[in-house]
C-alpha cells in the first residue's frame, strides 16, 4: 500500500526527485550541483517525465554503456556513480502520443543506437488518427519522428532477450498526477501514478491531451522532471506570462499602445528563451543572437537610437566598483588548457573542472 496524496506538488520534497536540469547539471560537472547525489542503486527503474530533446539525454546517459561514456567529457564523479548505477529500464512519459513527442530526428538517432538497449513502446501506441496523419503532413519532422519511432519498435520486437539488457520505454498518452512514497523508505519516492489522457482538437491543427479519469502506478526509486522551463519577468519589461516572453519583433522589444497595436521599445533587444520561449537547440540560439545582432547594428545605422554609456569599459568599472570575482577571456582559455590537459592524462577529451574554488585558481594560474 502507498500513501496517497491529491496533487503532484504535495511530495515534491521527496528523495530522489530531481528536475532535469539539475541532473544535466550534474553530470556535466557545474559546480553547484557536483555534490548532487542521485539515487541510480535503488532499483533497476528510472522515470523521465517528458519527451523532449533534455528528457532524451537524460536517457541515454542513464542507458549508454560505461565504457562509452568513459570516454567523454562527462564529470568525473557522475561516471563514477553511473558505473555503480542499477538502472537497466528507462520510462520516458509523455502526454500525447509519438507524432506530438517533441523530439529531433538527429538526437533520437542517437539515442536509438544505444549498444545493447531495446526500445519498448505499446503497438496500440503507435495508432495514428485522421488528425495525427493531418499533422504529419503539415511537418515533415514529425513525421520523421514517428517513422523512426515505429521502425525501433517493430526491431525490437524481434530481437532476443538478454538478462544484462537495457531497455528505453516510451510511453505515450499519460500524464502525472501525483509521487508515491515508498513504504520501507519513508521520505523517498516509490513510483508515479499516472493519468491516462486522449487527444482532443485544439484548433489549427493542434490536439492537446486531456485527462480521463482512469490512473495507473508506475513504480521506480528515480524521477527526472523534464517538462520545459518558463522565462520569468524582467523589471522594467513588458512580459506575456502566458507565452513566458518579452513580446518582440525579429528580437525588438515592443510594447502595447492604447490602440493595441505594438510599438517597439528604444534600444531594447531581446534574444533566446526569453524571446521564443523554451524551444529549440544551441544552434537555434546562435541563430537567434545573429539576428539580434543585426536589428542593434540596423537601428544604429538608421539613427533609431544614440546611447552614451561606456560600453565594456563602463561594465568593467561597475564590477569593480562591485567587488565582483570575474574571470576574463584569457582566463576562461587557462582554464580549458588545464582540463585538456588533464583530459590527455586519461584519454578523454577533458577532464572538468567541478568546483568554483579549482576553477578560479586554474584562471589566475601564471
Amino acid at each position: 500500500m502507498v500513501l496517497k496524496v491529491t496533487k503532484i506538488l504535495a511530495f515534491q520534497s521527496l528523495s530522489g526527485i530531481y528536475s532535469a536540469r539539475e541532473f544535466v547539471w550534474w553530470y556535466n560537472g557545474h559546480p553547484d550541483y557536483s555534490s548532487l547525489k542521485p539515487d541510480l542503486k535503488s532499483s533497476d527503474t528510472a522515470v523521465i517525465l517528458g519527451q523532449g530533446n533534455v528528457a532524451l539525454d537524460v536517457a541515454r546517459i542513464l542507458l549508454r554503456p560505461r565504457t562509452e561514456l568513459a570516454s567523454t567529457d562527462i564529470a568525473r564523479h557522475a561516471l563514477s556513480a553511473l558505473e555503480e548505477s542499477s538502472i537497466r529500464k528507462v520510462f520516458l512519459v509523455g502526454r500525447r502520443g509519438p507524432v506530438q513527442a517533441a523530439l529531433t530526428a538527429k538526437e533520437l538517432r542517437e539515442v536509438l543506437g544505444i549498444k545493447n538497449m531495446h526500445i519498448r513502446i505499446k503497438e496500440t501506441d503507435l495508432t495514428v488518427t485522421p488528425a495525427d496523419e493531418e499533422e504529419m503532413k503539415n511537418s515533415r519532422i514529425r513525421k520523421r519522428i514517428y517513422e523512426l519511432l515505429s521502425k525501433a519498435a517493430a526491431a525490437a520486437g524481434t530481437s532476443e532477450s538478454d538478462p544484462d539488457q537495457r531497455e528505453l520505454h516510451f510511453v505515450f498518452f499519460r500524464q502525472p498526477d501525483r509521487f508515491l512514497e515508498s513504504n520501507e523508505r519513508k521520505g523517498h519516492v516509490s513510483g508515479v501514478n499516472l493519468e491516462k489522457t486522449i487527444l482532443e482538437s485544439a484548433g489549427s491543427g493542434k490536439q492537446l491531451a486531456v485527462g480521463t479519469g482512469e490512473f495507473e502506478d508506475l513504480n521506480c526509486s528515480l524521477v527526472l522532471k523534464a517538462i520545459g522551463y518558463k522565462s520569468v519577468p524582467i523589471n522594467g519589461l513588458p512580459f506575456d506570462h502566458k507565452k513566458g516572453v518579452v513580446p518582440n519583433v525579429r528580437g525588438r522589444v515592443v510594447s502595447q499602445t492604447v490602440e493595441g497595436l505594438s510599438q517597439t521599445e528604444r534600444g531594447l533587444y531581446v534574444c533566446g528563451w526569453l524571446k521564443r520561449g523554451p524551444v529549440g537547440i544551441i544552434a537555434t540560439n546562435l541563430y537567434c543572437a545573429e539576428e539580434m545582432v543585426g536589428r542593434i547594428s540596423e537601428d544604429i545605422e538608421e539613427g533609431v537610437f544614440t546611447s552614451s554609456k561606456e560600453g565594456s569599459k563602463g561594465l568593467m568599472q561597475l564590477l569593480e566598483k562591485r567587488e565582483v570575482k570575474k574571470v576574463d577571456f584569457s582566463g576562461w582559455e587557462k582554464i580549458d588548457a588545464k582540463e585538456k590537459q588533464m583530459g590527455s592524462e586519461k584519454n578523454k577529451p577533458r577532464e572538468k573542472l567541478v568546483t568554483w574554488e579549482d576553477l578560479l585558481a586554474a584562471a589566475a594560474a601564471n
